[in-house]
């Protein structure tokens, strides 16, 4: 087919991602769109994808996009002519040790909540839906009615027939070169793109490329972080038992998973240390339909666990040994949405192994991105935001990549550390809190202290569905909080700049809070979208008439900066600058923070001269700093912004004057803890963008009772007035466990009377309140009321044991 001059949308690459990326442009509207791809369809990774669909996942949005996925492919036939080869099996998962056996338990337990059909088994009945393997070992397993199978290269046809019978057109044999880039007054945007046969122009360039994605990023400056990894299974000989319907097996335990392929077995799996394939850079071409040499060496501990589960495979012979590169990301989640810095340039790639089962859902959801401006459903897990540029780096990205393939199949803990690639950002305080026995953990790169262990105990971080042995040092830590003071390094906050004539202009469009305050006053605020939901939550803090200083968490610096900049007024003339790295941040709290921090300075500390919110410069020793009056642990307390040069100094000051105030250095754990018990929100977890501020029960943080105008305002308005006639609601809840033994550690299952009414966000053991304490929403069909909560039995679900809780509109310390 001859290229065209032009199109409103060309699509990279002719896998199942920009198969299904095309064929939902088209379905929302946008006929005009031109998929190439460099071999033919298929030809890269797609191809040799062993084609499990299980649309259960951990979270809510993750099951939401796959649920969509097999709805799709169970469809896709009748409506395009084109076979796929999908199938609805089941699935198996089965457990070796308790540990994965309580997994499973909070797996049924999501499934309840998310109203999906699920069950637990006991070994005997997994043997009856699974007759070809030995269940002596197991301790029990799971029943999937959803899951399913298809072909990955049918699929990948029937998604393009269905694109071209929308009016897109699908182009073969043409290598994209380069993509064309123009700078304007709001920034660079997409032109088209470059090919051997020819430049395409174009609005939008969506790069579905998949390991050749950040080949062909990095020219333009767009952080696509992902590494190919060796990935392999086999194919059987048939074996006695195996037959089409016989539903698919995951043995986590053994890192394998199997399902039936003309009359034999599809063994395959997730080794726990994986083997990279070449730099994303030096990727070979032309790459169709091929395969890497066969490792028999690597694949021993794949093979020697399957034939411990299905004891017939010692005798039956190999057809096939696939070994096909797949390429992983830095966190085990997929690479989706529109660049920051670069307008029309889409990404969806990187897929680590599960490209098949999200296809359907993950090409609407890109689609509708393109077509609305804005992702139309909470996507932050896998938002490109989520990265720095840093992040880019191959060679960090190689020692990355060999443990994220084997987490596919760990126990999936959840405050999982990765433990590759580190240490990675450091705070300058690092050295010193290494000393003082941290244990760290890592967000968006930073190295930042979980807790920290006394002297003579080990810093290694332990993981545990039941409470972990560190949970008493995080308490002291707590205890020390609430009682006298303790000092956080949070050096890992996102801080920028936005100052300019605009500034002011900028910032009450973006911002739903009033942030037109006189300078030296701090305004918490939400970021909101187009419907009124979440994007992001910080602290403005007005340094001058046209500077202001944004804080924000750790993993949005990306996000906030390109969510301000394209929210810009038209002709608004402010700038965006990011000052993350030129300040550490430690936060003074507690009770005593002022007795600690008063010999230090000569400003005055008093509640009159220094109220809640307030913000200045000040002498701290001989440093100068910038103390904020703000708190995310609900005590008396300053964070103290310090360039970084001085933070040691500082941070050596406070510890020489703190000890006769009981001063302790404290960690992120103790931060969540105390923040619960507090009722106070997180960004990801408790707000994000599938809530509203009314749901979240923080309209007082927006300006929604005046007349600014705000982004997502009317949305916000109007959610609020369809809450008050009949319908679903929803609600942020605060719980206390009126036991004080079980811990909770966030997506556990919320009963009211027995029925599901809701799920877990955030979750901690209090030491104050001296059980569980935590946040989540409940769901009910008239108003969420006082008196609708306390009229009902409430419980929450701990790998399948039911507990009594009390749940509140209020927070437990408010």
């Amino acid at each position: 087919m001859t290229l065209p001059d032009r199109a409103r949308a060309v699509i990279i690459g002719g896998g199942v991602i920009g198969t299904s990326t095309a064929y939902h442009l088209v379905r929302n509207g946008w006929t005009d769109v031109l998929l190439l791809e460099q071999g033919t369809l298929s030809c890269g990774t797609t191809w040799h994808a062993a084609g499990l669909v299980g649309p259960l996942r951990a979270t809510e949005s993750g099951t939401r996009l796959v649920q969509y996925s097999a709805e799709l492919y169970a469809r896709l036939e009748e409506e395009t002519g084109q076979a796929t080869g999908y199938k609805q099996v089941g699935g198996v998962i089965v457990a070796r040790t308790e540990d994965r056996l309580v997994q499973l338990r909070r797996t049924a337990a999501n499934a309840a909540a998310y109203d999906m059909e699920c069950a637990l088994l006991s070994p005997e009945e997994a043997l009856e839906a699974w007759p070809v393997m030995q269940v002596e070992d197991l301790r029990g397993a799971l029943w999937l009615p959803g899951d399913g199978k298809v072909n990955p290269t049918d699929l990948t046809m029937a998604l393009a027939r269905g694109a071209r019978a929308g009016g897109a057109r699908v182009v073969e044999r043409v290598r994209v070169l380069g993509v064309d880039v123009t700078e304007g007054p709001f920034g660079r945007r997409v032109t088209g793109v470059r090919t051997d046969a020819g430049t395409v122009e174009a609005e939008v360039v969506v790069n579905c490329a998949g390991q050749w994605a950040k080949a062909l990023a990095d020219p333009l400056g767009v952080t696509v972080p992902l590494h190919s990894a060796e990935h392999f299974y086999v194919v059987t000989e048939g074996i006695d038992g195996v037959h089409p319907d016989l539903p698919l097996l995951r043995d986590p335990d053994g890192y394998t998973y199997f399902k039936e392929e003309v009359g034999g077995l599809v063994v395959g799996g997730f080794e726990p240390e994986a083997k990279p394939w070449r730099s994303p850079d030096d990727l070979p071409y032309p790459f169709e339909f091929q395969l890497l040499e066969e490792d028999w060496d690597h694949f021993a501990v794949l093979m020697d666990e399957a034939v411990r589960r299905v004891p017939a495979l010692a005798e039956t012979g190999i057809r096939k040994f696939y070994n096909g590169p797949e390429s992983f990301t830095p966190d085990n989640q997929f690479v989706m949405g529109e660049a920051p810095g670069l307008r029309g340039y889409f990404v969806g790639a990187g897929f680590n192994s599960v490209g098949i089962a999200s296809a359907g859902g993950a090409g609407r959801a890109l689609a509708e991105w393109v077509v609305a401006g804005e992702p139309t459903s909470d996507l932050v897990a896998v938002d490109i935001r989520r990265f720095g540029a840093f992040q880019g780096n191959n060679r960090w990205l190689r020692a990355r990549v060999s443990e994220v393939l084997g987490l596919h199949y760990a126990v999936p803990w959840p405050n999982q550390e990765m433990s590759t690639a580190r240490p990675f950002r450091c705070s300058p305080l690092h050295d010193r809190l290494a000393a003082a026995g941290s244990s760290f953990g890592s967000k968006m790169g930073w190295e930042r202290p979980n807790f920290f262990a006394p002297p003579g105990e080990s810093t290694e971080l332990t993981y545990s569905w039941t409470r972990p042995s560190w949970v008493p040092w995080v308490a002291a830590e707590h205890r020390a909080t609430r009682e006298a003071v303790a000092v956080f390094d949070q050096t890992s906050f996102s801080k920028y700049v936005v100052d300019g004539p605009g500034a002011l202009e900028a910032l009450q469009w973006v911002c739903a809070n009033d942030v037109d305050v006189e300078p030296g006053r701090a305004v918490y605020t939400p970021l909101l979208n187009a419907r009124g939901a979440y994007e992001s939550d910080l602290t403005v803090t007005r340094v001058a008439e046209q500077e202001f200083l944004l804080v924000s968490s750790s993993a949005t610096t990306v996000r906030d900066q390109d969510l301000i900049r394209r929210h810009l007024p038209d002709g608004c003339d402010a700038r965006v600058r990011d000052v993350t790295t030129q300040f550490a941040v430690l936060g003074v709290m507690g009770p005593r923070s002022r007795d600690l921090l008063r010999p230090l300075t000569d400003a005055d500390l008093s509640e009159e001269a220094f109220p809640f919110a307030t913000s200045r410069e000040l002498g701290l020793g001989p440093a100068t700093v910038r103390a904020t009056r703000m708190t995310y642990v609900g005590e008396l307390g300053w964070e103290l912004m310090v360039p970084v040069e001085f933070a040691t100094g500082v941070h050596a000051l406070l510890h020489a004057t703190g000890s006769e105030h009981g001063l302790v250095d404290a960690g992120y754990y103790a931060i969540e803890a105390l923040r619960l018990e507090k009722g106070y929100r997180a960004f990801g977890r408790d707000l994000t963008p599938d809530y509203t501020p009314v749901e979240a029960g923080l309209v007082f943080a927006t300006a929604l009772s005046g007349d600014k105008p705000f982004l997502g305002r009317a949305a916000l308005e109007e959610h609020r007035e369809r809450l008050r006639s009949p319908g679903p609601r929803r609600r942020l809840v605060s719980f206390v466990l009126d036991d004080p033994d079980p811990m909770l550690w966030g997506g556990e299952l919320v009963l009211r009377d027995g029925t599901p009414a809701g799920q877990v966000t955030s979750a901690a053991w209090g030491a104050t309140v001296r059980a569980a304490v935590g946040l989540a929403y409940v769901r009910h069909d008239e108003p969420v009321t006082r008196a609708w909560l306390d009229s009902g039995a409430w419980q929450v679900d701990v790998a399948g044991d039911r507990h009594d809780v009390r749940v509140s509109l209020k927070a437990p310390l408010a």
